[in-house]
């Protein structure tokens, strides 16, 4: 596969997860929702790893990095999916892209990683500014845009805690076989939320919702990933940076054009405001930067 055609499926891939994930969860709650996808996705990622020859490895160090990524995976996943029920799914790709300003700020702290330069912090500020800018108007739209905001500031921490809990581990694995295991640790936790919740099997699920949780589970839990990390391997790490700044504007125009999302003046403004900074912040480090090493959302 040539390059630009991975890089473009990963624009599409993750600039339709959002709203994939609002649609696979519609008609049967977003808990069975997200525990299909896992669950599928979990079986998909062995299979895929047993193909390639990367089997799991069961060392130490690769058993804490399985039970990390579980517990990112988890954690970030419910909280995405619980967070779709109450604000537009470009809301979605958009604060997710601030996950490499908190994984930053995470390694600092704990892995004594890149210096904050100036231009970073500027970053920081802008993207922080954008966010207040989204906060307030989800004000506007209920009271419960709130908390769903404050649901994908959750997801965005576990996510990155996860990544950085990970480096430390360096379990030194291919990234199918991380994956996979993280996907296997996961998977119980979210069968016992499922049962906590009721454990009960949808009546009926439109096609859209089929669909949905089977484009979740195929490709944004394994293909998305797998160009990912293609890409990241061919080409230089600010290009693959700009794939953040992307997807999210992507996101937003599908969430507005296919789900009659609101696109407002503050919207906007807050979204070039987080995307800006993001920019600064991104293109500005020339050191080694943690990427995240599991399911992006």
């Amino acid at each position: 596969m040539s390059v630009p055609s991975a890089y473009l499926g990963v624009i599409i891939i993750w600039s339709t997860t959002p709203l994939a994930i609002l649609w696979s969860s519609q008609d049967v709650g977003f808990v069975f929702g997200v525990t299909s996808r896992m669950l599928i996705g979990a079986v998909l990622a062995l299979i895929v790893a047993a193909l390639l020859g990367s089997g799991l490895v069961w060392h130490r160090r690769a058993m804490l990095a399985y039970m990390a990524s579980g517990l990112g995976i988890y954690g970030g996943m419910i909280s995405v999916y619980w967070s779709a029920q109450y604000i537009p799914t470009g809301w979605i790709s958009l604060i997710f892209g601030l996950s490499p300003i908190v994984t930053a700020l995470m390694a600092r702290l704990w892995l004594d990683g890149e210096r904050l330069t100036r231009s970073r912090l500027i970053g920081m500020l802008m993207g922080l500014s954008g966010l207040a800018v989204i906060s307030g108007t989800s004000l506007s739209l209920s009271g419960e845009a709130v908390i769903g905001v404050l649901g994908m500031l959750l997801s965005v921490s576990v996510h990155c805690a996860s990544a950085v809990w990970i480096k430390r581990f360096d379990p030194n694995v291919p990234a199918i076989v991380l994956t996979s295991g993280g996907l296997l640790f996961a998977a119980p936790l979210f069968l016992t939320t499922w049962l906590l919740s009721g454990a009960a099997l949808p009546e009926s699920m439109s096609t859209r919702t089929f669909g949905a949780i089977a484009y979740l589970a195929v490709l944004g839990s394994v293909l998305g990933f797998a160009l990912y990390y293609y890409v990241l391997s061919k080409v230089e790490a600010t290009r693959v940076a700009l794939l953040t700044l992307i997807t999210p504007v992507c996101a937003l125009a599908l969430g507005h054009l296919l789900n009659n999302e609101p696109l407002t003046p503050e919207v906007l403004i807050g979204s070039l405001l987080i995307l800006s900074g993001l920019a600064a912040f991104e293109l500005s480090g020339k050191g080694e930067r943690i990427r995240v090493r599991f399911l992006r959302y």
